[in-house]
């Protein structure tokens, strides 16, 4: 064993598929796998092997991993390119195209260098003194690395406070964390223990995953130690110190190679991204069918556009206690009736399930005896607290539980018709450090993998749903997650208070969510704990959340009303048009669920992300991007007539409600009356819209596309097209691309890919030049809302 003294000497060098194996003198091993030109990963193992011998969380670009996990040193989906090697009695260097890893062999310290502007930049480099724990220490695992002045670290996934962690201590355990502060609480719902750098001198951004299933915890230069200089750490108590550094140089590089390196990201269904009503209350009451049916009434009363409702668990109710795949009969004297009437009006319901099973569950002894539920050695279930009972959690890696589930779930409300499933209150909150999960026949501490039982529960219910109709798109929904959770589901960022704070902080969680690789998340609008929100919060909260992929407004307030489109009367009205607006820009936002989809992009991005260049970007605040062409700055405080906006550098924007034409890199003060939340759009795209008249249960689409054209140069933009609901074609369709060129005072205007025969062009009132096509007739048209229209008759 080595000692503080005398740290291990990696003497043995041997070549493996995809790198090398380094061994030392006492036995300790590490290895360097090189599996593309910017991904090299490096594994310590003090006790010469793997604690955890599978991942869940490596894809490699795939849809998905086998349900038992990939082996650690599997390199399949990898390139894994040649690399240069040099050794020295005292080093080896390591250099592919992008990334040069220069080792010590004693003590295995590393100094990370990346090729920026052809030439080698360094981006990181271990602390000079014990950067690892070779069991110096305890058990636990330990990962230290020098911090210089000015470094900015995002990601993690969905964290409180401000987007940049510089300066913060964060823990990474999944807990039910219901009214959180979204400026202050820690821990939160998701396990993602990934983060990107990005240096203030270079600019150079690279990123770290851990590829850990426990409970850890990151320091980003909060703790200070005299001996060991300025340094920023990831600790954990469990599992395998196994890491991988991405290189960029941009943020946005980083993140779409995470995102690919973790997973395809699911393409749900297109009502996916429809508003979605949801509500404890409704439920809860004993007459739950009948306030149901209610919500369908207010929203045909009030013409609310809606796609879906998530069905809370009060549905599944015995007195007042949940139990998953029960149908309280007498809230819902008819289930399938219930459901075939939401569906009759459009609107696909997703039912809450859970994975813990009260002790006084129907189906518990059933499910003990089958061994599906974590128990103590003696037997004994591993009893947790889960809500107002004790219970004991499934446990998806038992022989035969995943199948289990997967039958309940079709039995108990895939055959009746639900839509999807919304996997709940699955943090494994387990704390017992006897329990053992049967881990595929290899058993571990259940505490020591948390996560993966929330991974493969939201597999197994997506697989449930796909089994039951292979053609339809399946649609899940989870609240907490791990690496990976992308291939799987929609989220949120969880059980959030009511307030501005909230409004505001929400902004920068979801934000480091999908810089993270998940970006397909929303917010519970208006809040979910606490007391209703009076108008102006609940309207400046759906303008907010506009353009936020998943749109659902949700509560469970303190004094029993209910978040509701219609709840303040003076509001009803703008909060209809606002929903409405959402359908209108349905289509831009759809097609950036296929890009994150097909190429790994995160839908919403902050400003830095695209605008690298402008340091203003990188100031905290709550404006972001939408793809790459629409800004979004919602108002977060109360009483707001106007809203000061900063437009990144490098672009011209356009006011999208007045069109206004504005130079990058300036701070403006516009217009936020109520329903008119300040958008801009990039000058040179054309965006997508459905300008279709639709109400309440009629759907309807008519495509147009808003150019926006510069003086001289082109516009252009792209609408990803299908039925919106069954499983793409591998070889599908090119998206329908709109390019318009500026001419002097014309605009020549050429459509490419599946279209439907007319295509309307809208342009800013302003933009009076002559638009041309050789592909079809044009026809100037009465305006559109605040925009100049011209009908294109394709031939």
């Amino acid at each position: 064993m080595a000692s503080l003294a005398h740290p291990p000497r990696f003497s043995r060098i041997d070549r493996r598929p995809g790198g090398l194996t380094l061994t030392a003198d006492d036995g300790a091993v590490a290895h360097i796998l090189v599996l593309e030109p910017d991904i090299i990963r490096v594994a310590v193992l003090p006790a010469g092997e793997f604690v955890m011998a599978a991942t869940w969380a490596i894809a490699a670009g795939a849809d998905d991993v086998p349900e038992s996990g990939r082996e650690r040193l599997d390199v399949s989906g990898f390139s894994c390119p040649e690399f240069t090697l040099q050794e020295t009695t005292e080093t080896l260097v390591i250099v592919t195209a992008r990334l040069k890893l220069t080792v010590r062999r004693l003590g295995l310290l590393c100094a990370w260098e990346m090729m920026s502007s052809d030439a080698w930049t360094l981006i990181a480099q271990d602390r000079p003194t014990q950067a690892y724990n070779f069991g110096w220490w305890d058990e636990t695992v330990h990962h230290y690395l020098a911090t210089a002045p000015g470094e900015k670290h995002f990601g993690l996934g969905e964290r409180s406070g401000e987007i940049d962690r510089a300066g913060r201590r964060l823990r990474l355990r999944n807990i039910d964390a219901m009214g959180y502060s979204a400026r202050t609480s820690d821990p939160l719902y998701k396990h993602i223990p990934f983060y990107i750098t990005l240096q203030p001198a270079s600019g150079a951004a690279f990123g770290i995953f851990y590829d850990t299933l426990s409970d850890c915890a990151f320091d980003f230069g909060c703790e200070r130690d005299n001996y060991h200089g300025v340094y920023r750490g990831f600790t954990a108590p469990h599992g395998d110190l196994d890491y991988y550094v991405i290189a960029g140089p941009q943020v946005a590089d980083v993140t779409r190679r995470f995102t690919w390196l973790t997973g395809r990201p699911a393409f749900t269904p297109r009502w996916s991204l429809g508003y979605s009503g949801s509500t404890m209350s409704y439920t809860d009451a004993p007459d739950a069918q009948a306030q149901m049916a209610g919500f369908l009434e207010g929203c045909e009363t009030h013409d609310i556009l809606c796609d879906s409702f998530h069905l809370s668990s009060g549905y599944t109710s015995i007195g007042d206690k949940r139990y998953v795949f029960n149908w309280n009969r007498d809230k819902f004297p008819d289930p399938k009736g219930f459901v075939r009437s939401f569906a009759e009006r459009g609107v696909h319901l997703v039912a809450n399930v859970k994975p813990c099973l009260l002790r006084d569950h129907p189906r518990f002894a059933e499910a003990k005896a089958a061994g599906f539920l974590i128990c103590d050695p003696d037997g004994e279930p591993a009893w947790v607290q889960f809500w107002d009972e004790i219970g004991a959690y499934i446990d998806f890696t038992a022989p035969g539980a995943a199948d289990w589930w997967r039958a309940n779930i079709t039995e108990a409300l895939l055959d009746y018709g639900v839509g999807g499933i919304w996997n709940d209150n699955n943090e494994y909150e387990i704390w017992s450090a006897t329990a053992p999960a049967a881990g595929f026949g290899r058993p571990w501490p259940a505490r020591e993998a948390k996560p993966l039982q929330t991974l493969l529960m939201m597999r197994a219910s997506r697989i449930a749903e796909i089994a039951h109709d292979p053609q339809m798109r399946p649609y899940q929904v989870s609240r907490s997650g791990a690496a990976g959770m992308q291939r799987y589901v929609q989220t949120w960022s969880g059980d959030n208070s009511t307030s501005w704070e909230s409004l505001a902080y929400n902004i920068p969680m979801g934000l480091g969510l999908a810089l993270s690789g998940v970006s397909n998340f929303g917010h519970d609008i208006g809040g979910f704990a606490g007391p209703a929100p009076d108008p102006d919060l609940l309207v400046r909260w759906v303008e907010s959340g506009l353009l936020v992929p998943r749109f659902s407004i949700h509560s469970w307030n303190d004094d029993g009303t209910v978040n509701e489109p219609w709840m303040h009367p003076r509001a009803t009205g703008p909060i209809a048009e606002l929903i409405r607006w959402r359908y209108r820009l349905t289509p831009y936002l759809y097609h950036q669920l296929w890009r994150h989809h097909a190429a790994f992009a995160p839908i919403l991005r902050p400003t830095f992300h695209d605008f690298p260049n402008d340091p203003k970007c990188l100031e905290p605040g709550f404006d972001f991007l939408v793809g790459p062409d629409i800004l979004a700055a919602p108002v977060t405080l109360p009483d707001a007539s106007d809203r000061v906006v900063y437009l990144p550098a490098g672009a011209v924007w356009r006011d999208f409600w007045d069109g206004a034409r504005l130079e990058g890199g300036q701070t403006v003060r516009v217009a936020a009356p109520w329903g008119r939340p300040p958008l801009f759009v990039r000058e040179g795209a054309c965006i997508p819209l459905n300008i279709a008249e639709q109400h309440f249960a009629a759907p309807a689409d008519d495509r147009a596309f808003v150019i926006l054209a510069p003086p001289q140069g082109v516009a252009e933009g792209a609408c990803f097209e299908d039925d919106g609901i069954s499983i793409p074609d591998p070889n599908g369709r090119a998206p329908t691309h709109v390019t318009a060129q500026a001419e002097g005072e014309v605009l020549k205007v050429q459509v490419d890919g599946a279209v439907a025969p007319t295509l309307t062009l809208l342009l800013p009132a302003d933009d009076t030049r002559q638009v041309t096509s050789h592909q079809g007739q044009l026809e100037a048209q009465p305006p559109w809302r605040q925009f100049r229209r011209i009908l294109m008759t394709i031939t």
